[in-house]
C-alpha cells in the first residue's frame, strides 16, 4: 500500500474551501435568502443603503457582502 496524500483532509491545504464569486457554477442565480438578510443588515450597519438590491446574483451578493465585512472590520 502507498502513502498517498489527500487534500480533502490536509488541514494546510485550504485552497478548494474558498472559491472565487466568478468561477461559481450557480453565481448567475438569484442571490439566497440568506444572502438577501445578511447583505440588508450589513448595509444598515454602514449606513450604505444604495449598497442593497433584491435582484443581484449570488455571486454579485457575496462580493458585496464581502466588501461591506470589511468595511465594517468583521
Amino acid at each position: 500500500m502507498t502513502d498517498q496524500h489527500n487534500p480533502k483532509v490536509d488541514p494546510d491545504n485550504l485552497s478548494n474551501t474558498e472559491k472565487d464569486p466568478d468561477d461559481w457554477v450557480t453565481g448567475d442565480e438569484p442571490m439566497t435568502g440568506a444572502q438577501t438578510s445578511y447583505l440588508k443588515t450589513l448595509t444598515e450597519q454602514a449606513h450604505e443603503p444604495d449598497a442593497f438590491a433584491d435582484n443581484l446574483s449570488k455571486a454579485e451578493a457575496s462580493k458585496r457582502i464581502d466588501a461591506l465585512k470589511s468595511k465594517l472590520k468583521l
